[in-house]
This record gives C-alpha cells, sequence and structure tokens, in this order.
C-alpha cells in the first residue's frame, strides 16, 4: 500500500492506493501517513484536507488480516497508534476540516479513519462497519470510542456486536454521513462542500473545529466559558473585519487568514 499526496488551492488530498490491503502494523505506512499529516500541520497555506481511496471499490478496508506480523491482541493494542488508525481517527492537533470521500468499503480501520474525519460525503454504493469481532478482534484504534459518540448508543453497538456492515444512506439517516450521491457525482459534490468552507473564514473554521471537538463532552455552561487560541485567533482577526466590510459593500470577502 502506499498513499499518494497532491496540495493544489489550498486543498490537500490524502489518496490511499490499494485501500482493500491496509496494513496497520506496517510501520513504512504508519510513517508515510504521519509524514503527511504533519506536512500539512506545518502549512499554514492548507485549508482543507480530502481523504479518500484510490478506485471505487473501497475507501479503506482495514487492515489485513493475512498480514499481521504475528502480533497477539493484546500485543496490538499495546503497540497500536496513540492517534488512532492512520494516524487520524483520533488525531487532535490537526487544525484544519478533514473530509471524508467515501467512495466504497469503509472497514475496520478505514471505519476508523471516517470517525476522525469532520465531514462525510459517500457515494450510495459505500459501506461501513466494524467487523473486528467477527474474527475475534476488537476495533482498538478508535472505533469502540468514537462510534458511540457520532451515532446513537444503540446503533454503534450494535453494529460493532454484529459486525454488520450498514450501507451509506442509514449512516446518513444515524448522522454520521453528511450526504450521499451517486458514484459519477462523488467528485462534484465533493467539489461542492470544498468551495462552501474554502468561502468561509479559515480562523474561524479552525475555530469551529477545535471548540466543536475541545467541548463536545462537556456541560453546556462550561463549554461556552472555554477560550481555545483558535476562537481568539479567530475574533480578533483581520479576516473578521474583513467579513464585515465585504457584507455591507455587498461583495465576496477576501480571506487573508490572519
Amino acid at each position: 500500500m502506499s498513499v499518494l499526496f497532491t496540495l493544489e488551492n489550498h486543498v490537500a488530498r490524502v489518496v490511499i492506493d490499494r485501500p482493500e490491503r491496509m496494513n496497520a502494523v506496517d510501520r513504512a505506512t504508519s510513517d508515510e501517513l504521519e509524514t503527511i499529516w504533519r506536512k500539512i500541520e506545518a502549512d499554514p497555506t492548507v485549508r482543507c484536507v480530502v481523504l479518500t481511496g484510490s478506485g471505487e471499490r473501497a475507501f479503506s478496508a482495514g487492515a489485513d488480516l493475512k498480514d499481521s506480523n504475528g502480533l497477539s491482541g493484546l500485543e496490538y493494542w499495546a503497540s497500536a497508534n496513540p492517534l488512532g488508525f492512520g494516524g487520524i481517527a483520533l488525531r487532535r492537533s490537526l487544525k484544519v476540516p478533514v473530509i471524508a470521500r467515501v467512495n466504497g468499503l469503509a472497514l475496520g480501520g478505514g471505519m476508523e479513519m471516517v470517525l476522525g474525519c469532520d465531514i462525510v460525503i459517500a457515494s450510495d454504493t459505500a459501506r461501513f462497519g466494524l467487523p473486528e469481532a467477527k474474527v475475534g478482534n476488537l476495533p482498538l484504534a478508535g472505533g469502540m470510542t468514537l462510534l458511540q459518540r457520532l451515532v446513537p448508543r444503540n446503533i454503534a453497538v450494535g453494529l460493532m456486536m454484529t459486525g454488520r456492515m450498514a450501507s451509506a444512506v442509514e449512516m446518513e439517516r444515524y448522522g454520521l454521513v453528511n450526504a450521499v450521491v451517486p458514484q459519477d457525482e462523488l467528485d462534484a459534490e465533493v467539489d461542492r462542500w470544498i468551495a462552501d468552507i474554502l468561502a468561509s473564514a479559515p480562523l474561524c473554521v479552525q475555530a469551529i473545529k477545535a471548540t466543536v471537538r475541545e467541548t463536545g463532552e462537556m456541560p453546556p455552561d462550561q463549554a461556552q466559558a472555554v477560550r481555545s487560541p483558535e476562537l481568539i485567533a479567530a475574533l480578533t482577526s483581520e479576516d473578521s473585519l474583513e467579513g464585515v466590510r465585504a457584507f455591507r459593500e455587498k461583495r465576496a470577502p477576501v480571506w487573508q487568514g490572519k
């Protein structure tokens, strides 16, 4: 497996090649992904990330059980990436929005990567699942802790205990997927979401992501009192003044990201 990375017009695209066979314990693959995430985090010109798989078969089918390096379940748990599957499922240091472009199967670790994204756009042929229990494993790289926070509790438990796959339409109904479109419209739909993100003030988008992630489990009054660096940066930015000026002048704002 390899990972393809491109950056154009403020949009970073991360494409998992051969997504039907992603080895979770492959150090080279993990290092490659980590290098990409750090590169994105260090580049202030990046305003949006799209994560997807190559072709139409899979977003990512997770770890390859035929190539597990002989690790026991306990050993895998002990050696697991603390940032979750693919270095993205539990990652908190990535400030810009990540769109999961789900073009097929998102299973196991692939599903865990989806759970680490902010917006999920899926083809109507996409399927989601955490089938680990069917093979005597557990969704240890973010699945058990994240899914229950993003869909109703009984839906999450039911999917994990049975290993069932859910359709894109089902996951849209449960609130995990933002939009479902035919496969041949997937890129156009993703592009529409990208355009809307780029039309918004970049520091405001970052502040929204930071606030949502940091306060999701707090009582509302405590969450309201949080003053994150991203929130302060957005409120004191030149862009906050530009937005008001542009509205009054009936023109599109020119965002500086500062």
